[in-house]
């Protein structure tokens, strides 16, 4: 049972990347094509820039594989309960990928996006600290 749960997270994470990155590439090409100017309307309208924005967000993939790896060495010898507070934690997980996938779709985001991302990041990463201490 536990080894399906660590197969089945590492297989939807393994999905949400591949897509993220395929949506992406197909969308850089368009994005190329608007220059000075749109980099100018972007830091007006509080808009990140689009190597920042993929620099953040390969380093929140990073840090969630880091988290997947992890969860699988720890389910070995897991209590019920705390397989619980683990699969919330992936379901959180999931939500933050997708969340994820959405601005890599349209290939741009908002400071105050890419702000959220990394807070939802920050305390997954918390509430999976606990987790580890405690097991």
């Amino acid at each position: 049972m536990k080894k399906i749960l660590a197969i089945g997270c590492a297989m939807v994470l393994a999905l949400f990347v591949t897509y993220s990155f395929a949506e992406m590439d197909s969308d850089m090409m368009e994005g190329q094509k608007s220059g000075m100017e749109h980099g100018q309307m972007m830091q007006h309208k509080g808009m990140m820039e689009h190597g920042q924005m993929m620099g953040d967000m390969m380093g929140m993939t990073s840090k969630m594989s880091d988290m997947m790896g992890k969860m699988s060495g720890m389910m070995k010898d897991m209590p019920p309960d705390k397989m619980k507070q683990m699969s919330g934690l992936m379901k959180e997980m999931s939500g933050q990928m997708m969340a994820m996938s959405k601005v890599m779709h349209r290939g741009k985001a908002s400071e105050k996006e890419m702000k959220k991302l990394h807070d939802g990041m920050t305390k997954m990463e918390k509430r999976f600290s606990g987790m580890e201490m405690t097991k």
